[in-house]
């Protein structure tokens, strides 16, 4: 089923705008046209980002931060070996899904810490990417209260998977 459903809604679009008596292969132009001019709003952030996680992660930096951060971890409650994931998390999405994979590997997906891994996988955002593609889109500058406010709340939810890792 799912691979007739966008053929299904290309044909519906195209029936509509026949019955509309509009020119759908026209209107389907001028919106790839308003897509490719969203793409170079969004597409400068996203390379600066990547890039910094990527030197970041091969600079070690992210080794060093994880170490300085397990105490304070720790200190939550959050076990230590779920450090990196938390720090990665907010910045990307699928560094975060490697981590967390090897935290699973290493661990096992039924300890304590590969479900922690999971719920922090599930219940937190990549934090930074959202920002800077939702907010570019919308072309939002200032961003002073958001971030904050946004990595409070992963670390909410970091702090939640933790808890909720040791009671099931």
């Amino acid at each position: 089923m799912t691979d007739y459903i966008v053929p299904l809604i290309l044909l519906a679009a195209s029936l509509l705008a026949l019955k509309k008596g509009e020119d759908g292969y026209h209107l389907l132009l001028e919106g790839a046209e308003d897509g490719l001019k969203l793409l170079l709003t969004i597409v400068p952030s996203l390379i600066v980002l990547l890039t910094a996680v990527h030197m970041l992660r091969a600079s070690g930096a992210f080794a060093l931060l994880e170490n300085w951060a397990a105490p304070v971890f720790q200190f939550f409650g959050i076990p230590k070996e779920t450090a990196m994931l938390a720090l990665i998390r907010p910045i990307s999405g699928s560094a975060a899904l490697a981590v967390g994979s090897e935290i699973m590997s290493t661990y096992g997906v039924d300890s304590t810490i590969g479900r922690t891994a999971a719920i922090m996988l599930g219940s937190t955002e990549t934090t930074f990417y959202t920002i800077s593609v939702y907010f570019g889109a919308a072309n939002i500058k200032r961003t002073k209260y958001v971030v904050p406010a946004a990595l409070f709340a992963d670390f909410t939810g970091f702090f939640v998977a933790s808890l909720t890792a040791r009671l099931f």
